[in-house]
């Protein structure tokens, strides 16, 4: 394949500005270290955006859809029919993501990929049909080539979308019955790790349930494995078109310079495939919570990444990150409001 978008550089850091907001970090009343990772990750913020006070007023939320062919081995506790029905309750303001996106002033948006359900015409989705759905990857590719290319790029222009608006940052959902068989079967493959351990119950599956998801798993591993070695075709074979979309949204966010925070499992794992792609992507993500599902954990070790939250959450559409994203504003306050210890003149510790 040649080489394409997803391959061009990151944004730089501002190494100069973090060194600054670290400064500032041991300036503030408090002793150092003392608000944890609440200080780390407004120095963070500070590089991404290149002010030694990052700020976060402006949030994008973008859900992605997509319904997926393994549904027809018996993997879900529900039928694919929920995909589209959720892209009403998403646009109505009934899903949990849209609370949240009021509660945050966050512009949300949600994209179709492609449902089962036939001509679904809804207003203010965005339908880009890239196919019913993708194919049963237990009996071949998710995706074609050119079907995943749409879908990676359906990420990126979402994130485009977000930059027009001034977004300071980037929260990507999802949304597609079947979709944590997707995911598990992706992180099996690229971490090489038993399936036992990265499956779990997904939407509500019993103990027979998550056993026979593993046993339609392993078989998809089998079928594909030849090609694990190369992430993109990984992504294609096994993968779900809101997955690639996720993909393409975290490098866009990298190469265009908005931070990104990721949510659960299905997130991470769409995390990831975008920085086995392109590993220069992986310090513009942030990473909002660590969920319920037993191959999140997985995941987030190779990721090497500190979750902001953990509260058991599985929901996915976005929501644990969201959920984040008044840590993350308190953090830029904490940050930016607190006196130094010259302003308030308090005695700074002995040199």
């Amino acid at each position: 394949m040649t080489q394409s978008w997803w391959l061009n550089p990151s944004k730089p850091v501002d190494t100069q500005v973090v060194e600054q907001a670290l400064a500032r970090q041991q300036q503030l009343t408090k002793p150092a270290g003392s608000l944890g990772q609440l200080e780390s990750v407004a120095v963070q913020l500070a590089g991404l955006q290149g002010r030694v006070k990052p700020s976060l007023e402006h949030v994008w939320i973008a859900i992605f859809a997509g319904d997926h062919g393994v549904v027809a081995e018996g993997v879900s506790a529900f039928p694919q029919e929920v995909t589209g029905q959720m892209l009403h309750n998403f646009v109505n303001g009934g899903a949990a993501i849209s609370v949240l996106a009021r509660q945050l002033g966050a512009s949300l948006e949600v994209v179709d990929l492609g449902t089962v359900t036939p001509s679904l015409n809804l207003p203010d989705v965005r339908h880009l049909n890239v196919g019913p759905g993708t194919a049963n990857f237990a009996q071949g590719p998710a995706m074609t080539e050119a079907q995943g290319q749409l879908a990676l790029q359906a990420g990126r222009d979402s994130v485009q979308r977000a930059m027009a608006t001034g977004a300071q940052l980037f929260i990507g959902g999802e949304m597609g019955i079947g979709n944590t068989t997707a995911a598990s079967a992706l992180a099996c493959a690229l971490l090489d790790c038993p399936v036992s351990h990265l499956t779990g119950p997904g939407t509500g599956l019993n103990a027979e349930g998550v056993s026979h998801k593993a046993q339609v798993i392993a078989r998809a591993l089998a079928r594909h494995g030849a090609q694990r070695d190369d992430a993109l075709q990984t992504l294609f074979n096994l993968g779900g078109f809101e997955i690639a979309a996720l993909v393409g949204a975290y490098l866009a966010c990298a190469q265009e310079g908005v931070a990104a925070l990721v949510d659960g499992f299905i997130c991470s794992v769409a995390a990831l495939v975008a920085v086995r792609l392109n590993p220069e992507c992986r310090q513009w993500l942030l990473f909002g919570h660590r969920g319920a599902e037993p191959g999140h954990r997985h995941v987030l070790e190779a990721l090497n990444a500190q979750p902001l939250l953990d509260l058991g959450l599985r929901l996915g559409e976005g929501s644990g990150a969201a959920l984040a994203v008044p840590l993350l504003r308190l953090a830029c306050d904490l940050h930016g409001q607190m006196a130094t210890f010259s302003e308030a003149a308090v005695a700074d510790r002995p040199a």
